[in-house]
């Protein structure tokens, strides 16, 4: 590989941002990355597990003289990091976020980038239900969708070069328009997380089953909807907040065919169950051949007796 930026800074330390610090430095795609996390804590446990080349103590000192700022903090706080560290950007610079939510972003940074500075929005379709850290590891975006959201006036060099960083961490590369982008996302991400915080919700307060009972006989269902559940409560709290409009139409058609399920229930209506069920299971079906995930006994998540 070669270097694709002299100096990577990284604006927040956790599975993503961290993700890409190990897959940069160990590709050789950048000359340095540089890292900055707002908690003392956070920079600590960074500099002790050597995540990146150099951990800072105030973003203006991670941004200066970098090719590459990537903004990595919860959505609510992008507008104000942009603020922060706007003086401090090199010209001809370019800025990228992480955050899965993208026009809110937009409104929030897009002012602060100062002039002949590049900003190019980007959400990586990728995670696991572990933050911090600790968490990242540099296969997470292998074959895995980085979706770019550029604005009309975006320097379309620099959107490549974004492109060609993205692509040497293993992702896969798409241009979208932002509020398509964040329908989508309501669709594929936000909505199903706000509907597994809600069924275990459910669990704790359904008082009919204990909390031995919901833990010790989850069946598989359940344990995704756990998983799901685990992940970050301050980047979802601000994904909902961030993305209201979309993931409120998309519930709206989720309660609206939970009703059409609930009647067939009730009416005993086994074949319209059935069928639904028959188109639902392409999906998932589609999903693996595509390869965003596996078809593998329990989703591969325990590697088989040898």
């Amino acid at each position: 590989m070669t270097v694709i930026y002299d100096r990577v800074a990284l604006i927040g330390l956790g599975l993503i941002a961290g993700s890409m610090s190990h897959a940069i430095r160990e590709k050789g795609l950048a000359a340095e990355v540089v890292g900055f996390a707002r908690s003392a804590e956070t920079r600590d446990v960074a500099r002790d597990i050597g995540l990146c080349d150099r951990i800072t103590d105030s973003a203006a000192e991670a941004v200066a003289d970098a090719d590459l700022v990537v903004l990595a903090v919860p959505v609510g706080a992008m507008g104000a990091v942009a603020a922060e560290i706007a003086p401090h950007l090199k010209p001809g610079a370019t800025v990228t976020d992480v955050g899965s939510v993208k026009q809110s972003v937009i409104d929030a940074v897009a002012p602060h980038i100062p002039a002949g500075v590049h900003f190019v929005p980007g959400h990586p379709l990728a995670g696991t239900e572990h933050s911090g850290p600790r968490a990242g590891f540099a296969s997470l975006f292998q074959n895995r969708w980085w979706l770019l959201t550029p604005l009309p006036d975006t320097d379309p060099v620099a959107a490549a070069r974004l492109s060609d960083l993205v692509r040497a961490m293993g992702a896969k590369t798409d241009n979208m328009e932002p509020a398509h982008h964040d329908l989508v996302l309501a669709v594929t991400s936000h909505a199903p997380h706000l509907i597994a915080y809600t069924m275990v919700g459910v669990a704790d307060h359904l008082r009919r089953v204990t909390d031995e009972e919901v833990i010790q006989y989850s069946a598989a269902g359940f344990r995704d909807f756990t998983r799901i559940a685990a992940s970050d409560p301050t980047m979802w709290r601000d994904v909902f907040l961030h993305n209201k409009e979309a993931t409120l139409d998309i519930l709206g058609r989720f309660t609206e065919e939970l009703f059409v399920l609930q009647r067939a229930i009730r009416m005993g209506d086994g074949q319209q169950l059935f069928d639904y069920f028959t188109r639902t299971r392409a999906i998932r079906r589609g999903i693996i051949e595509a390869g965003q995930d596996t078809a593998a006994p329990d989703f591969g998540r325990v590697a088989p007796a040898r």
